[in-house]
């Protein structure tokens, strides 16, 4: 099979998806620990945007090495080859790092081309946007919690064109946080306002 590309992002009901460690941890429990986990699974390459990845590195090492109860996913994603975006000169420490030579649309394509497991991103907003935007991503899992933070940046911009897309599962769970998964929608429903009040009439 094909490999997949594959987006994760904890989002807002009004949208954001900025920084979810001030409004996320709340709605964490065991189901969303679990839909994490299985869209990881499959990875064998990870793909971050320079902040998100600062991000992880600054904690996801020192977890494993603390060996908590988070360790063992600490290790997984220690040991997936790592892949960061930057218009300048990164020093990478964190194992098994590297920084991409090529924009987004040309190194995501190469990937996909080569054969191995899926390849993931968790956050990385400006990557995800990218990687729509050129159609080779293959499915945006969203975890849609039941806040509206009213500030800070947002999954879609303004101004942009549309990105067609079909739900592919839904999942709702106890904390009433939404799990989405979308993929492109390639042959999206057409017609007007003269057919849907056409259908009303019926």
């Amino acid at each position: 099979m094909p490999r997949k590309i594959i987006a994760g992002l904890f989002i807002s009901l009004d949208g954001v998806v900025e920084a979810p460690d001030q409004w996320h941890f709340p709605y964490f429990n065991d189901e969303m620990g679990a839909a994490v986990g299985a869209s990881m699974n499959t990875a064998e390459v990870l793909l971050f945007g320079r902040r998100t990845y600062d991000s992880f590195a600054g904690a996801w090492p020192e977890r494993e090495a603390a060996g908590g109860e988070d360790a063992g996913f600490a290790k997984q994603l220690g040991d997936l080859r790592k892949i960061v975006f930057s218009h300048r000169q990164l020093d990478l420490r964190w194992r098994n790092s590297e920084q991409a030579r090529g924009d987004v649309a040309e190194v995501a394509a190469a990937l996909k081309g080569e054969p191995g497991g899926d390849i993931s991103l968790s956050g990385s907003v400006s990557v995800v946007r990218q990687l729509l935007a050129a159609g080779l991503l293959d499915e945006l899992h969203l975890l849609v919690h039941p806040i509206a933070v009213r500030k800070g940046m947002r999954l879609f911009d303004e101004g942009e064109p549309s990105i067609p897309l079909k739900l592919l599962k839904a999942e709702t769970f106890t904390t009433g946080v939404l799990s989405l998964v979308y993929a492109p929608d390639t042959a999206p429903p057409t017609g007007g306002y003269e057919e849907a009040v056409v259908t009303l009439g019926e």
